[in-house]
């Protein structure tokens, strides 16, 4: 009797005990470690060598290159060796050491041995509609002249051809894409007459804004391609935000082609005269804004007129001669801006279009392609500048000519969102 009772004295103090442990709270997990991750782009520079006697130097390796960032030496991580359009000597190093808080992104091997992506941009919206035979002859001879076997191109316009081509290999898409080519830009009396009270045509600024923006998302869409020579190929007759200005206040010494819609004598028309001088300040910030994307992937625009030599308007044209001079300057000049800042050339008022890409191959198909993770982690220096050097001498005496982007400018960190 003893024995059983002491057993059931502990059966009830053991279902007790669990009673009382059910009813305690679970003891909470500790908080997990947050992880911060911060991504570091690969930055890309091309550069091309050449000696003296203008030849290309295709024999250099990664060890006969300085890079330097803000004066600061930066390690190579990559080295691309492309010539005649295909790449010869590919070295991708593993990321550089891993700062604490830091992540690289893993590297990517390339796709094929091209290592040339050109993309087209048809800006039908500034290209005259008569000289759209014109624009398609040019742009099949594009296709001849730069596409090789290999490369990757795209196509898209701006305006009313509706041409959006995803990057292909298929050389044949191109005749296919000059075929539908047709130009629509304005004609000077249209920008002249639609002026109401002396002030550039809403429909001007909206063309080129559609221009830019196109532009900046082929930009952008190129951005996280490494390792590749990019080329963006214009064609457009260019820009210019105050076309036409006396004419269209009614002020021009060719009484024909003046604005008949206004009075020169109201003083609305001198204020507008004056706001637009601030007009080709605008243009050079939106055009400026266009370089640094292309810059920060590492892009090079390559502009082409497509009017070639220009003597003056059509004769069915009633244009100011002297006005008719000052917007050819200021188109061309847009387009040269966009080359120049680039490390591109830009095909204006010239007629000789085969010596023309016969440059423009060479310089994307011969050239070194230097990729560092910069060292300088400081998201508020957001202008670097870049410098590269060749240890090796050049064999013909001096020192080599290297044509190569000398700054770029950082992304901009996106704006976190406001709490609702």
């Amino acid at each position: 009797m003893k024995v059983r009772n002491t057993a059931l004295i502990l059966a009830v103090l053991l279902a007790l005990l669990v009673d009382v442990h059910a009813q305690q709270p679970p003891v909470p997990a500790p908080p997990p470690t947050p992880t911060f991750r911060t991504n570091v782009d690969l930055v890309s520079s091309d550069v091309i060598v050449r000696s003296k006697s203008g030849q290309f130097m295709a024999d250099l390796s990664k060890d006969d290159f300085e890079l330097y960032e803000d004066g600061v030496k930066q390690e190579l991580n990559s080295f691309v060796l492309v010539h005649g359009g295909r790449a010869y000597t590919t070295q991708v190093a593993a990321p550089s050491l891993v700062r604490e808080g830091v992540i690289l992104p893993p590297t990517r091997p390339m796709n094929d041995a091209a290592g040339r992506i050109i993309l087209f941009v048809v800006d039908d919206l500034h290209l005259d509609f008569a000289n759209t035979p014109r624009v398609r002859t040019l742009f099949k001879k594009l296709g001849k002249e730069l596409i090789h076997e290999g490369d990757l191109f795209g196509v898209v316009s701006t305006g009313t051809s509706s041409i959006a081509m995803d990057l292909t290999y298929d050389r044949t898409r191109l005749d296919e894409a000059a075929n539908r080519i047709t130009g629509g830009a304005l004609k000077p009396k249209d920008i002249i007459e639609e002026s109401a009270n002396g002030e550039t045509p809403q429909e001007v600024m909206h063309r080129a804004h559609v221009a830019f923006e196109t532009t900046l998302d082929v930009v952008r869409n190129l951005e996280s391609t490494h390792n590749r020579r990019k080329a963006v190929v214009v064609v457009s007759n260019g820009y210019d935000f105050d076309p036409f200005a006396a004419s269209r206040n009614g002020t021009s010494m060719t009484p024909s082609s003046n604005n008949q819609n206004v009075d020169p004598n109201n003083p609305v028309i001198s204020q507008t005269s004056q706001s637009q001088k601030f007009a080709d300040t605008d243009l050079a910030i939106e055009l400026n804004e266009i370089a640094r994307e292309a810059n920060r992937a590492n892009a090079t625009f390559y502009t082409i007129d497509p009017r070639g030599l220009t003597a003056g308007p059509d004769i069915d044209q009633e244009v100011d001669p002297q006005e008719w001079e000052t917007h050819m300057r200021k188109q061309q000049d847009s387009l040269r801006s966009l080359a120049e800042q680039t490390g591109g050339l830009a095909i204006v008022n010239t007629n000789d279009f085969d010596k023309a890409l016969k440059r423009i191959d060479a310089e994307t198909s011969d050239y070194y392609v230097l990729g560092y993770y910069s060292a300088n982690p400081d998201p508020t220096q957001k202008r670097r500048q870049v410098e590269i050097r060749v240890k090796k001498p050049d064999p013909q005496g001096g020192s080599f000519e290297l044509t190569y982007r000398r700054e770029y400018v950082l992304k901009p960190l996106p704006t976190p969102d406001k709490p609702k």
